[in-house]
């Protein structure tokens, strides 16, 4: 969605949908008083601590702190993005999104959903073409190659005929246009006019993306004829570089898991899965792509790398490498012996052959490493600097100073130069300065505990919408010593004097901190105070949060009166001196 959604928009949707409905269709929730409750989806327990409030429209694990709304549950569970989860939540709830208002935007999402449409026509008759009495010798081709029946059925493979216009003819049965046809990806222009069919005579693998939706095709020829793969080209819906084939099927199994297998082709994914191994993808080519990491890293931080045993899967997993390193990733490495793959591996040894190699897999800097040694001479002056010089770009990727030093070690080691010599190189190249701005990195955060009377004051202030204005006459979002309850403060006091709506669902919609969330979560589900009670809590809680401000300024005070002691700045000394002792005052 690349148009921002008014918040009034996310508000109505949170308005009319349940959580308790969207969570139970997840997870199996039990009453338990006002709340529902169940062992937390986000981390193993025994104990249930995962709360969900249908008053509140919120969730809170008290186990590993999760915390959210019914958007921020779905980006979780689903690992999917915020824009994703608005579609789905408002596809949900009946509500139409800007994109939808739109004139352009509203053809583009009509075309998109066309797209889906033809593609899964696509699919049906190139799977009848398979299965039909004349298309034996495909079938037996694939059966030979190990695919069974169930999986041919399970990928709903399927069989491009020899005739030129055959799924034209079909598709225009159906009522499809030509032109729409084309946008596909599954027709071509001929010179001379008219079109024919761009997939003929081939095994079909229809590809999804994460949803389960067809986007696109690969086809393979069961000869010799070159090229021996053809790929749909990029359309509205496919673009090869940003999914991998077979995700749809296996993202469960790698979060389970809580790591990845990339091999490189359609076979190389399908025989492993067939057999057990199913926590694996294919990047439908030799070129990892950042998007591609960047989706796999929804559902895992390690990845184990299989590619082919050639000098072009060596070369295609050496510029992963670093991408991966970059991005974050935990990486090792499986190097396979010269013409194997991992296809021809489990049919000729097994899948617990290949099972074993995993167990064994290389770290990537043994696997970087022995590939350079190959390449250049270890004992020449001239092949240790090639070497170093590869490897010291490999572990400058590493923001980890500890990583860094200890492979710095280890290079010095292997190519029996002082650690001193390597260091300086390393110095040479440029920091590596790159931010990632992704939800696998969070920014430190403060190593101070909450000061109980600014949660506790959060809490009375969306309970009772009439604090908030006797509370902005007591204090200011500066007064808030930690700076997310300040952020939540400051956005209640702004949602207020706009007089919009400020419950707890809501509120989280303008908090980009994970933190600041769970605060407001934890404060909702802090235990009920009886009623003559709470107005005096409020009034202590504004009395300490006043006392903890005065002692902060005083502190920073103090500070800046002995720099300016120590510099003899006698003008800024008696300013800061007079600011002082009128803040004793203030306490007094």
């Amino acid at each position: 969605m690349s148009v921002r959604i008014p918040e009034n928009l996310l508000e109505d949707i949170l308005g009319r949908v349940d959580i308790v409905e969207i969570i139970s269709g997840y997870i199996p929730l039990k009453k338990s008083g006002r709340n529902f409750k169940a062992n937390c989806p986000f981390h193993h327990e025994k104990t249930p601590s995962f709360t969900v409030s249908a008053h509140r429209q919120i969730y809170h694990c008290f186990g590993c702190g999760e915390s959210g709304n019914a958007f921020r549950f779905l980006m979780r569970h689903e690992k999917m993005e915020f824009p994703e989860a608005v579609e789905i939540l408002a596809k949900k709830a009946g509500v139409i999104l800007p994109e939808q208002n739109n004139p352009e935007i509203a053809r583009q999402v009509s075309l998109t959903s066309q797209l889906y449409k033809i593609n899964e026509l696509a699919v049906s008759f190139y799977e009848n073409n398979l299965h039909a009495s004349g298309a034996s010798a495909f079938r037996d081709y694939l059966l030979n190659r190990g695919i069974k029946l169930q999986t041919i059925k399970e990928f709903h493979l399927g069989l491009a005929a020899y005739e030129w216009n055959s799924l034209i003819n079909y598709l225009r049965s159906k009522g499809i246009g030509l032109s729409l046809m084309e946008k596909a990806g599954l027709i071509l222009p001929k010179d001379a006019g008219g079109y024919y069919d761009r997939f003929r005579n081939r095994i079909i693998f229809p590809i999804f993306d994460i949803r389960s939706r067809v986007i696109g095709f690969g086809a393979r020829v069961m000869d010799n004829t070159l090229p021996k793969y053809i790929n749909s080209p990029e359309t509205p819906v496919y673009i090869k570089g940003k999914n991998f084939f077979g995700l749809n099927l296996s993202k469960d199994y790698i979060r389970e898991n809580d790591f990845a297998i990339i091999v490189e082709g359609y076979l190389d994914f399908m025989i492993p899965y067939q057999e057990g191994l199913n926590n694996i993808v294919a990047s439908q080519g030799t070129a990892l792509t950042l998007e591609q990491i960047r989706l796999l890293k929804r559902y895992t931080h390690n990845v184990v790398m299989i590619y082919d045993g050639d000098t072009a899967g060596e070369i295609a997993t050496l510029r992963s490498l670093d991408m991966l390193i970059e991005e974050g990733m935990n990486v090792k490495v499986v190097p396979l012996p010269k013409g194997m793959d991992p296809d021809a591996l489990v049919r000729r040894e097994g899948v617990n052959s290949l099972k074993a190699k995993l167990q064994n897999a290389k770290s990537l800097f043994g696997y970087k490493l022995e590939v350079l040694k190959c390449r250049h001479n270890i004992k020449d002056a001239h092949g240790k600097s090639k070497i170093a010089s590869e490897m010291l770009l490999t572990i400058n990727k590493f923001d980890n100073a500890i990583l860094r030093g200890e492979y710095i070690k280890r290079l010095s080691e292997e190519i029996k130069v002082p650690e001193h010599y390597i260091l300086e190189e390393l110095n040479k190249l440029k920091p590596n300065v790159g931010v990632r701005s992704d939800e696998g990195l969070r920014v430190k955060k403060s190593s101070l505990g909450i000061n109980p009377a600014e949660n506790l004051l959060i809490k009375f202030m969306l309970e009772e919408r009439e604090l908030i204005e006797k509370i902005m006459q007591e204090l200011s979002p500066a007064d808030f010593t930690d700076i997310r309850t300040a952020k939540i403060v400051s956005v209640m006091y702004d949602l207020f004097t706009q007089g919009k709506n400020i419950e707890p669902s809501i509120l989280m919609n303008y908090l980009s901190e994970d933190d600041a969330s769970q605060l407001v979560c934890e404060s909702m589900f802090m235990p009920e105070l009886l009623e003559q009670e709470r107005e005096k809590a409020v009034n202590d809680c504004i009395a300490r949060i006043k006392v903890q401000r005065l002692k902060s300024q005083r502190e920073h005070l103090h500070i800046q009166i002995k720099s300016a002691q120590s510099l003899g700045d006698e003008q800024k000394l008696n300013s800061l001196i007079k600011e002082f002792h009128n803040l004793i005052k203030k306490g007094d």
